[in-house]
């Protein structure tokens, strides 16, 4: 796939499932494909394998590299697989390496955790991966005190298609959408579906979602209304989305893989575990059941 097919394919939903692990709490490689497979199975454009919704931090480097293997197997070929890659440059250089002879279609970076990462140097650390990794890169952008000419230096790289945008400085996005070339690497929602809209506005194309674990058709709806520049449409999905998203905000994000976990044992029946520390193991009883009443009221496919 040329990266120019492949940021046709960012304009779409790029989906992150969860990873599921046995009552040992080792993957279960075999729940995870069965979870791709959903996600395939419902349309979702490009699927991202040990994204943040799949623990990625929580995995140590054969682990992830198995999450991947159940991708590509679940997947099927019927979307892209875009594989989580991240930690240090060379390290993130060597998983990009492995995801093409993995079957990979693309690599997303995760934005690095360093407690003293500049913002210059955090393009220099994407602009770097890029020029080692023989697949697509998305740079994961999720810190604050980029500049303008941070994103377009950023945009600019020829191996890099798309820009997950994962803050809330709508200025800087909007600013950096219009300075950008068109050609260069498309801007990215990376704060799902609640903040498409506003990103959609600003000239971002494209979301990426946790929610196509529990419901695609919800997402899949949100992303159409969008396209048909159906804003009205967008908000009204979301209203009936928002106390999904709030829930998951709970900790300060520390439950908004949990809650995704506990949605998908209830919606499928599978088994997929528990997160792994530092994120929330459990929900609460209370917002289990909270959780559990919630999906109950949801408008079916």
């Amino acid at each position: 796939m040329t990266i120019s097919e492949f940021r046709k394919i960012l304009t779409g939903i790029s989906g992150v499932p969860i990873t599921a692990y046995d009552k040992d709490g080792v993957v279960d490689a075999k729940v995870t494909a069965a979870i791709y497979a959903r996600a395939a199975k419902a349309g979702i454009h490009n699927i991202v394998a040990a994204g943040n919704t799949g623990e990625f931090y929580a995995l140590d480097p054969e682990e992830v590299r198995l999450v991947l293997d159940c991708a590509v197997r679940g997947v099927d070929g019927r979307a892209p697989v875009t594989a989580a890659i991240g930690r240090s440059l060379k390290e993130a250089i060597v998983m990009a390496k492995d995801a093409r002879s993995a079957g990979a279609a693309a690599v997303m970076s995760h934005q690095p955790v360093d407690p003293f990462a500049a913002p210059h140097a955090q393009i220099d650390y994407f602009r770097q991966l890029a020029d080692g990794s023989p697949l697509p890169l998305v740079a994961y952008v999720r810190a604050e005190g980029f500049s303008v000419d941070d994103m377009l230096r950023l945009a600019a790289h020829p191996n890099i298609a798309g820009i997950k945008f994962a803050t809330t400085d709508i200025l800087l996005l909007s600013r950096a959408i219009a300075a950008a070339d068109p050609g260069h690497a498309l801007f990215v929602c990376g704060l799902a579906e609640s903040w498409a809209p506003a990103f959609a506005a600003a000239g971002a194309k494209g979301f990426t979602s946790g929610l196509i674990n529990v419901a695609p058709h919800l997402s899949l709806a949100v992303h159409a209304a969008l396209a048909d520049g159906d804003f009205a449409r967008a908000r009204q999905l979301i209203e009936v989305i928002e106390p999904f998203e709030r829930l998951r905000s709970k900790y300060r994000n520390g439950a908004n893989v949990t809650v995704v976990k506990e949605a998908v044992a209830l919606i499928t029946g599978l088994h997929v575990g528990d997160v792994r520390v530092p994120g929330l193991p459990r929900l609460e009883p209370d917002d289990h059941a909270a959780l559990a009443a919630m999906l109950r009221a949801w408008p079916r496919e």
